[in-house]
């Protein structure tokens, strides 16, 4: 399962490059296939804090709301699924996610490009 890593609005300023690349890379995804690699388990909380409801019948779910849309991508080479929700993203990752990985990479490409 993959695990929450952040929002956009409180990403690393320091990695803020790789949160434009994942954005730019993705594949739009069903909610089916999001839930399938998050679980539901994570997002019952988070679908409350976002003022849905847990079924049709007491208002809007998060799944019977079209606003929003659901993608995989990579954050520093690692497969990261994230939905949009009011033009914020929130990323979940691999349980083994390191953002020392990020800095691996970078090093890898500055050292390339000289």
């Amino acid at each position: 399962m993959y695990r929450f890593l952040s929002s956009c609005v409180g990403w690393p300023r320091r990695y803020i490059d790789e949160l434009t690349k994942m954005i730019d890379d993705a594949t739009q995804i069903t909610r089916q296939t999001f839930m399938r690699h998050v679980g539901y388990g994570q997002m019952k909380d988070i679908e409350h804090q976002l003022g849905y409801q847990w079924h049709p019948a007491h208002g809007l779910t998060m799944a019977g709301d079209w606003h929003v849309s659901y993608h995989k991508s990579k954050v520093c080479g690692q497969t990261v699924y994230y939905f949009r929700h009011s033009a914020i993203e929130y990323v979940y990752c691999a349980e083994d996610f390191k953002w020392r990985t990020c800095d691996a990479d970078s090093h890898k490409n500055s050292r390339g490009a000289s």
